[in-house]
């Protein structure tokens, strides 16, 4: 189901909303637990920036994970996200209710995922994207991959796509060059 470049970017000058998966998308997917059952999770310095210029050029970010954690509440806090759905194993009623929250339409909405529990947002929305090391289903029903595995950098190069699309990049990238 992957599409052309041109249809990528098409459907990316549409977004007005972000949504992505926690484990295997902001993070490669490993758990670490201490002994007293602490999570922990990693991660990249990179997708956290482009997560914070891609709000600053006017769309908004989302999180919908399976998992709860206290490092994931931490870490969205801290990048100011305020749509974090934690503990949603089934995704859709998070999804809809962010949907009407925001005020977009699914073909305004892109998402983000990595595994099996993200396909039933990744059919509805306008721009499906699977991270390089998603499981081979999620792959077969994203319109883009991105060439980075999750926690490496992956959404940091879809927020780079979707500045890229909508005409934001250059005056990001101008504003560090000064």
């Amino acid at each position: 189901m992957m599409l052309q470049m041109t249809d990528i970017i098409e459907k990316a000058k549409k977004l007005k909303l972000l949504i992505l998966d926690v484990d295997g998308v902001l993070t490669d997917g490993k758990l670490f637990f201490d002994h007293q059952g602490n999570e922990y999770k990693s991660f990249h310095a990179r997708d956290g920036h482009g997560i914070k210029l891609l709000r600053q050029a006017g769309v908004e970010i989302a999180v919908i994970s399976g998992r709860k954690s206290a490092s994931v509440a931490l870490r969205m806090k801290n990048l100011g996200i305020t749509h974090v759905y934690q503990g949603h194993e089934h995704k859709l009623e998070a999804f809809y209710e962010i949907l009407e929250k925001v005020g977009v339409s699914t073909d305004q909405t892109a998402h983000v995922g990595d595994d099996l529990l993200d396909l039933p947002i990744m059919t509805r929305v306008g721009l499906a994207i699977a991270v390089a090391d998603a499981n081979f289903a999620v792959l077969q029903h994203a319109h883009w991959c991105t060439s980075l595995p999750g926690g490496l950098g992956a959404v940091r190069e879809v927020c780079d796509l979707v500045m890229q699309a909508q005409g934001t990049f250059d005056a990001v990238l101008n504003a560090y060059l000064k």
